[in-house]
């Protein structure tokens, strides 16, 4: 630690000798002085411990300080200073200044703490200053940083140093971390290792927000010149409407280089309303000249299509030409590939041949489907002229000189009523404009009234969205249910049947019991061993253990045959309950229970599981019934 410290002091003190022409000519005094705080004399000898190439590059040896890092424009500091590269190690030297001198701190120590760089910053803090320093000894430290154009010192050995420039706050900032030492006295009032920080002045504040405004104006005023710049030119002034002004409108009507500019201020004055009927008859004969022109027009466009029209041909006799040469080519390809001329070749040469005859043919077949494309489009323009021309050609057989004078007049007056709608058209785009601009003026009285309209209409626009969402899950959960709807209709036709079925059947086997009970019976009453009423109860007894009461319970009866019949393994009461429940809410799982214990060779109950998950489930046991008996 000490030796590092003392390399930085001595490199410093050679660096001093080099530059300041500041010798030490006593360096007992020195060593001693340095002694005092606490750094090895190492290095004395005038030369620099560390090369020029590991410094920092902008070092001023004239300051004895380190240029700013981010030099920056006045009174912006915007722009962050670049990284100081970690391999580079940051070398302190030792300043000399008439009345004191600087020592750097050890550079195994971290740097000092600073905080946030306020917008605008040409204010610092200077904290541990000695009890002895003075303002012209502040000002002789941080003269070399730049111009102070003020220096507010406080009682406990600190102030504050207004620059008056920005860049300069970078300077000063170097000066963090060094001992200041009075003279060469020892005395702890004469000693202080100073802290210098960013402070927030209320005017570095106010500048950097005048110069920020300055800048704002500056780039307004530049987009604004910027975009006049790009605003295109202002049509050229309509003259207003005269007699000498129409008649110079109607000659130049009549010129075909003029008449742009011309058609332009006749419908300006059409449109601002100069037609009256004193001026009537001008106007009209200047709107005859402009529909005059219109012909012009459709002669320029048959002179312009019949270029065309030369060009096609021109360029489909070229294509010709090269599908020609293509041809003779491919043929000259084709007769050198026969066995005549293909012997005599090598084999590169006969490659190179099968290549060029294979690109020949590619290029060929795409240049004919370029041209039979182009021919297939000429015929369908033929005929699509064909069918408008045969009605024509008829009317002109069938009809006389009279028609073509018919024909021509209802030409004009289609002209005139597609003019008068292109007026409309212009009125209505006028009327267009003006309501936008009424609308725009409106726009700023009515902004709150339309946004609160606009969060209405997306407020009821998410409602309807979820209500749309709502009615498809309710149609869809609909077409679920009319499907199970369905099947449960299936499975009860089904059980219908076989409800019917169970019913004949237990309705033979009620016959043949009764049978037998009434043959028991008579053999009992003939031996004198069973009185009656006992035989009348059994009898009751044993219908009401096995027949059916009504048509509910039947089919009550199907239902569950044909559940339990599917789980062969039983189901609880309760899943049993809740199955049919969806079929008649009405059922009760008591009246389930009182109908299965009444028909034991139909339905039994067994015990299934351990412990705590024993519970008991009613299994179908029609059909091991039925082959057993």
């Amino acid at each position: 630690m000490f030796s590092s410290a003392a390399a930085d002091g001595a490199s410093g003190l050679g660096a001093e000798q080099n530059h300041l022409s500041a010798p030490v000519s006593d360096q007992g005094a020195w060593a001693t002085a340095m002694n005092n705080l606490g750094i090895m004399p190492v290095g004395l000898s005038g030369q620099p411990l560390v090369p020029d190439s590991l410094c920092i590059q902008r070092f001023d040896p004239g300051l004895g300080l380190i240029a700013p890092i981010n030099p920056m424009m006045a009174g912006i500091s915007l722009v962050p200073p670049p990284p100081i590269p970690s391999e580079v190690p940051l070398i302190k030297e030792i300043i000399h200044c008439k009345s004191c001198t600087l020592f750097p701190q050890n550079p195994n120590l971290p740097p000092p703490s600073t905080r946030e760089r306020p917008p605008g910053c040409k204010t610092v803090f200077v904290g541990g200053l000695p009890e002895n320093a003075t303002d012209d000894i502040i000002r002789e430290v941080f003269d070399p940083c730049g111009e102070i154009t003020a220096i507010r010192k406080s009682k406990k050995n600190f102030c504050h140093i207004r620059f008056s420039e920005e860049f300069m706050v970078d300077k000063a900032m170097y000066l963090s971390g060094y001992r200041m030492r009075i003279g060469s006295s020892t005395d702890k009032k004469d000693s202080g290792r100073i802290h210098v920080d960013f402070a927030q002045a209320r005017d570095d504040l106010y500048e950097w927000e005048c110069k920020q405004r300055l800048l704002a104006r500056e780039e307004r005023h530049r987009r604004k010149i910027h975009e006049d710049r790009l605003r295109p030119p202002s049509p050229p002034p309509i003259v207003h409407f005269s007699e000498h002004e129409a008649a110079i409108l109607a000659e130049r009507l009549k010129d075909d280089n003029k008449f742009v500019e011309a058609i332009v201020v006749l419908f300006t004055w059409i449109d601002r309303g100069e037609v009256n009927r004193r001026t009537a008859n001008h106007f009209y004969s200047m709107i005859q000249s402009a529909n005059s022109h219109v012909r012009r027009l459709m002669t320029e466009k048959a002179q312009h299509e019949e270029e065309m029209e030369h060009a096609k041909e021109a360029f489909k006799n070229a294509l010709v030409a090269i599908l020609t040469q293509f041809e003779q080519i491919t043929s000259v390809f084709t007769a050198a590939t026969r066995q005549k001329a293909w012997d005599h070749f090598s084999k590169a040469q006969r490659k190179n041949i099968d290549i060029w005859r294979k690109q020949c043919e590619e290029l060929r077949n795409a240049h004919s489907e370029e041209i039979m494309g182009i021919r297939r489009e000429e015929e369908m323009e033929m005929s699509d002229n064909d069918s408008d021309e045969i009605p024509s050609k008829r009317m002109c057989t069938e009809e006389n000189g009279v028609c073509d004078q018919t024909r021509a007049s209802l030409k004009e007056e289609n002209d005139s009523l597609r003019w008068q709608l292109d007026a409309y058209r212009n009125e209505v785009e006028l009327l267009r404009k003006e309501q936008s601009r009424v609308n725009r003026l409106d726009d700023d009285h009515t902004h709150t009234h339309a946004h609160g309209a606009e969060l209405q209409i997306q407020l009821l626009q998410q409602n309807m969205h979820s209500m749309q969402q709502q009615l498809l899950s309710l149609q869809e959960k609909l077409s679920s249910k009319e499907a199970e709807l369905e099947q449960a209709r299936e499975e009860h036709r089904y059980l219908e049947v076989e409800v019917r079925s169970l019913r004949d059947k237990l309705l033979l086997s009620n016959r043949d019991a009764v049978e037998r009970t009434n043959g028991d019976i008579h053999e009992k009453t003939v031996n004198g061993c069973v009185p009656l009423l006992h035989l009348g109860s059994e009898r009751k007894t044993e219908l009401m253990r096995g027949g059916v009461a009504s048509e509910k319970e039947a089919l009550l009866l199907g239902i569950m045959s044909t559940f339990l019949h599917v789980h062969p393994f039983g189901a609880n009461l309760e899943y049993l309950w809740s199955y049919i429940q969806r079929l008649d809410s009405k059922v009760s799982a008591g009246e389930l229970e009182r109908l299965m214990v009444r028909l034991p060779s139909m339905f039994k109950q067994e015990l299934s599981g351990v412990g705590a998950t024993l519970e008991k489930r009613w299994k179908f046991c029609g059909f091991s019934s039925l082959g057993s008996a």
